[in-house]
């Protein structure tokens, strides 16, 4: 099977969770025997084609300025759409189109009805949930995209039940039409020995200091605001932690502000964003993992925590209340909620048993989610997408 792969994001170039998702997901339909072409933007220093790990990557460039994002989407989709059209000629006609959130949906649906082939579409999230409503005429504009991906689609994927929810209830989707199939995660890749006293000292964390750690971009969803209120609440009681914050986004400014005005600042780091392996080594040096999204369709780096073996905290909303189970593999705390925030984040530090229990239980369930099994639910989707596909 022959598959073209939409992206925007595609590493190095690491946005978000989507990222991550399409980079193992490949790798995984590959191992399957599958030809997988990754469209995805160029990046500084890489190639504008190789193939790695039997993957095709083609990363294009955005050969005209654009006076803001919108523009930018709009032609880079176009440019997408020419490279679409090469692939289709020089490797042979795909046997299905597989987008990611609406930034390449505009491409897939071009690449669908010029090829007629069937479309495949991923919700990692929507811009109603993202924006928590629809308040701005860009905003409508991409839910409008969304609704028209959903539309064209033959098969509908999302990463939990949750979001398949929403996107039923939202687009008016037939419940046939929508799947669930989860993020995954590679055990092995976090189960590395790291130099932890080393790590620490380089972030400016004392050995007998407990690390907090949360990843994720820095924006409002992602809920970093409500804990550094909790912090505040934890350092009066608890003065030997640190709260390492990895990532950026357009908040982080104002997170530092925060910080600085809580009296926190040398109790948070924040590291800007960082590598992978950088990633995993402050994964495995740190004591507890929190994730305080006030929404979050799944959270992959709630897996990448459980898979470092970290005891996690995470807001009881979305994807996350279907992957961790509270007091059994981690703690729920409520959402945009300091003072529950706070207390599981107490709770943990006092209590040792506790930890090691979710600990292990988090690392025993960290391996149900395999990237190979994944791709292999992808493939049945893929066929009842070729079942399902028409065209007009």
């Amino acid at each position: 099977m022959r598959i073209l792969m939409l992206s925007w994001e595609y590493p190095p170039r690491i946005v978000g969770g989507i990222s991550r998702h399409v980079y193992f997901l490949s790798r995984a339909l590959a191992s399957e025997g599958c030809e997988v072409h990754v469209v995805t933007l160029d990046f500084p220093g890489k190639p504008i084609y190789e193939v790695e790990d039997n993957v095709h990557i083609h990363r294009i460039p955005v050969e005209i300025g654009a006076p803001n994002f919108y523009m930018w989407v709009a032609l880079f989709n176009h440019f997408f759409e020419k490279r679409i059209g090469y692939i289709a000629y020089n490797f042979g006609k795909p046997d299905i189109v597989h987008s990611h959130d609406w930034l390449t949906a505009l491409s897939g649906i071009s690449a669908k009805h010029m090829l007629r082939v069937p479309f495949i579409a991923t919700f990692h999230s929507t811009e109603r949930g993202r924006s928590q409503g629809l308040t701005t005429p860009e905003s409508y504009m991409i839910d409008s995209i969304e609704w028209w991906a959903s539309y064209e689609a033959s098969i509908v994927l999302t990463v939990s039940s949750h979001m398949r929810d929403e996107l039923i209830r939202w687009f008016k989707l037939p419940e046939d039409k929508v799947y669930v199939i989860y993020n995954g995660v590679d055990p092995a890749a976090f189960d590395i020995s790291v130099d932890r006293d080393s790590i620490r000292g380089r972030l400016g964390v004392k050995p007998w200091e407990k690390l907090i750690v949360s990843v994720g971009r820095m924006s409002y969803q992602k809920g970093f605001h409500i804990l550094l209120q909790a912090m505040s609440t934890v350092i009066r009681r608890h003065r030997e932690v640190k709260l390492i914050l990895v990532g950026d986004g357009y908040m982080r400014r104002e997170l530092e502000r925060q910080a600085s005005d809580l009296g926190l600042s040398e109790y948070v780091i924040f590291t800007g964003f960082v590598d992978d392996d950088h990633l995993k080594a402050i994964l495995r040096s740190a004591d507890i993992m929190v994730v305080c999204s006030l929404y979050e369709p799944f959270g992959i780096v709630a897996l990448e925590g459980m898979a470092s073996g970290l005891p996690l905290i995470v807001s009881a909303t979305g994807g996350l209340k279907e992957i961790v189970e509270h007091e059994v593999d981690g703690l729920w705390a409520y959402p945009g909620d300091p003072n529950s925030l706070a207390s599981c984040i107490e709770r943990l530090l006092v209590d040792t048993n506790l930890a090691s229990k979710l600990r292990w239980n988090a690392i025993v369930k960290a391996k149900r989610f395999d990237w190979r099994n994944i791709a292999r639910k992808v493939l049945e989707a893929y066929g009842e997408a070729g079942r399902r596909a028409r065209f007009q």
